[in-house]
């Protein structure tokens, strides 16, 4: 299958260019990167340091952001950008019923994603059947390689559009357990495919496995992905598959009506 972007194209001489470097600055702002000189945001931003100064200052003067003088930082203002698509996007809300009541029926929480880029992005999130829950918050952010969504969301471009994107990935290691070399992600992705589902063994975190599966639409498209957390000690070895496997395609299969 070829993954491929169904917006139509746009007119650049409709664009407001402006709009675009704004919210390239705020996204020069990264957990590695939480303070940002105005030099230092234009190059992540690919602006000169009087531009993105001009626009770091107007993300100071509308609340977005704050300074010391020298360096920037952005403001909790800034998470209405990401929390209004959450709250206003078709799939979240049509979705949480169905993973909620497969998380009543095998005890543990599961999570619909998205692939942006190349970084993960939850978007909805069953309620936590037990006191203690794992699996990761709407809006969470988590580089692609190392979650089991990653993998089966990557398994369904075709070879060429798969090469684009990992020959321009960063394989940074978490645990040492993630796949860092680029050949042998690329073979783990192939053996998804063919799977349709991919268990991730300590990638992010010792001790926890992830288990995915691919959201298909009723003509077989792909744009989002089901998973499951779980303490890896609980499931050892084959367990994990055998007992929430068929949980996850049971409840993918019954939403390919709705995404």
């Amino acid at each position: 299958m070829t993954h491929t972007d169904t917006a139509a194209p746009i007119d650049r001489k409709l664009l407001i260019e402006g709009l675009g470097k704004g919210l390239r600055v705020i996204e020069a702002f990264t957990d590695e990167r939480t303070r940002l000189t105005a030099t230092e945001a234009g190059e992540h931003a690919g602006l000169t340091r009087t531009a993105a100064r001009r626009y770091l200052l107007s993300l100071v003067h509308y609340g977005y952001a704050a300074t010391d003088g020298k360096y920037y930082w952005l403001l909790p203002r800034v998470l209405r950008l990401g929390q209004a698509y959450l709250e206003g996007a078709r799939v979240p809300r049509l979705v949480h019923p169905y993973i909620q009541r497969a998380s009543m029926q095998c005890g543990e929480t599961l999570n619909v994603g998205v692939l942006d880029g190349h970084e993960v992005v939850y978007l909805a999130r069953s309620n936590a059947p037990r006191m203690v829950s794992i699996g990761f918050h709407p809006g969470a952010r988590v580089p692609a390689h190392v979650v089991s969504q990653g993998f089966v969301l990557l398994s369904t471009f075709d070879d060429a559009a798969l090469d684009v994107w990992i020959a321009e990935h960063d394989f940074a290691s978490f645990t040492g357990a993630a796949p860092v070399d680029a050949a042998r992600f690329r073979e783990s992705v192939l053996a998804a495919r063919q799977l349709d589902h991919w268990q991730a063994e300590q990638h992010l975190n010792v001790g926890l496995s992830g288990l995915a599966v691919a959201l298909k639409d009723r003509k077989g498209r792909c744009q989002y992905a089901l998973s499951v957390t779980v303490q890896r000690q609980v499931y050892p070895d084959d367990a994990l598959c055998k007992k929430l496997l068929p949980v996850l395609r049971e409840v993918a299969e019954a939403m390919r009506a709705i995404i």
